[in-house]
């Protein structure tokens, strides 16, 4: 049997490697002047003013929350499907989830979704965090009209969409842009598109706003020019959500591939679905919307199990098997036993559809098109499709 394929796997090449080495031989392991160098360049990428660069994606989200000044009893809206981090930030800080609804055949936040819950919040809210699941960039200006109409501020989740961008009229937005929102935050962990080992980041047009995250994610701390050397002031706490001059040497060299890596992973991706339509329709991919044109961090696929007489477990372990990786992204956050507990049972008939049809196939820059021949092929002979 080959090699077996996982579903993500980070892409490390000699460059990489001579990055990190230079780095360890610097002056600074930590809190040097890669860290400044990382964030420039990933500004400049994406679009945006200023950058952020912090420990992990989860410690973006909740930085970002603080910076919202998020306290008890602030709504927020929050997708059901996404990663647990993206409602545990706002929890972090006290306030309040109402999971919103999504697309059962892209697992997006919507406009209506949006407005769904909005209603059922039932009192302002504070902050909306679309999440642009596997890559694909939800309606950013009609979110943001939608939100700021009712006095809220947009938080976008880009940790699956570095190098996405979708078309919206005359105008192209990039994940992290900020066009549509007050921040974007980003993971650098290693099955996403580039890595830093573990990272994040989180993008803004407001310096202001750059310059109060950079003071949060280091305890709080602040130093005056003119004071002496080794006085501070910590006006309110903060955390330690550093990233190290290492990881952001790797950061470095691996945005200065981003382009490439992104150009692999849309050829993929279109032999994905060339491969995939002749199979419906018991097994379809998840929907792009007009006008999209993501840099995919997860392959989904939707599903009819039952249709097909067998079960997502029975499908896994197939695959399994035959050495081949697959995950479920996600389980809706709102059936989650502490989210029970506090809100109650929730109907998100969208949420649930997605999460019983989904399954996440391999996709990274290192797969070839016979990898894709050999994993469509095997789904299709456990489906029962000759």
């Amino acid at each position: 049997m080959s090699d077996f394929l996982p579903y993500g796997r980070q892409f490390i090449q000699d460059d990489d490697i001579a990055a990190v080495t230079e780095a360890l031989k610097a002056d600074y392991l930590t809190t040097g002047p890669t860290v400044a160098k990382f964030e420039r360049a990933f500004a400049d990428h994406v679009g945006a003013p200023d950058a952020v660069a912090c420990s992990n994606g989860t410690a973006a989200l909740h930085l970002a929350m603080m910076m919202l000044g998020i306290g008890e009893g602030d709504v927020c809206i929050v997708p059901s499907i996404t990663f647990l981090a993206t409602a545990n930030c706002v929890r972090y800080c006290g306030g309040e989830v109402v999971f919103a609804d999504v697309d059962s055949d892209s697992g997006l936040m919507t406009p209506q979704t949006l407005e769904d819950a909005l209603k059922r919040a039932g009192k302002p809210v504070k902050a909306v965090l679309p999440v642009h699941m596997r890559g694909e960039l939800c309606d950013m200006p009609a979110l943001s009209q939608i939100t700021e109409r009712q006095g809220g501020r947009v938080v976008e989740d880009a940790a699956h969409a570095v190098g996405s961008r979708r078309t919206f009229g005359n105008q192209v937005v990039h994940a992290g842009d900020c066009r549509h929102s007050v921040m974007t935050t980003f993971s650098f962990h290693p099955v996403k598109t580039i890595t830093t080992g573990e990272g994040g980041m989180i993008t803004t047009s407001s310096t202001a706003v750059a310059a109060e995250l950079r003071t949060l994610r280091s305890h709080g701390m602040v130093r005056h020019p003119g004071a002496d050397p080794w006085l501070y002031e910590m006006d309110s706490p903060g955390y330690n959500y550093r990233l190290p001059d290492i990881n952001c040497a790797l950061g470095l060299s691996q945005l200065a591939k981003l382009d490439r890596l992104a150009v692999r992973r849309r050829e993929l991706a279109a032999y994905y679905e060339q491969r995939i339509a002749p199979l419906a329709p018991l097994i379809w991919t998840a929907v792009t919307a007009p006008g999209s044109d993501p840099c995919l961090h997860l392959m989904t696929v939707l599903i009819d199990f039952k249709a097909a007489g067998t079960t997502r477990r029975a499908v896994v372990d197939g695959l399994t098997a035959a050495g081949i990786g697959s995950q479920v992204h996600y389980i809706p956050v709102h059936t989650q036993p502490y989210y029970r507990k506090r809100y109650g049972d929730l109907d998100l008939p969208g949420a649930n559809a997605w999460y019983e049809a989904c399954l996440s196939l391999p996709l990274y820059p290192q797969l070839e098109k016979s990898d894709i021949d050999r994993i469509v092929e095997t789904l299709g002979g456990l489906l029962g499709i000759k």
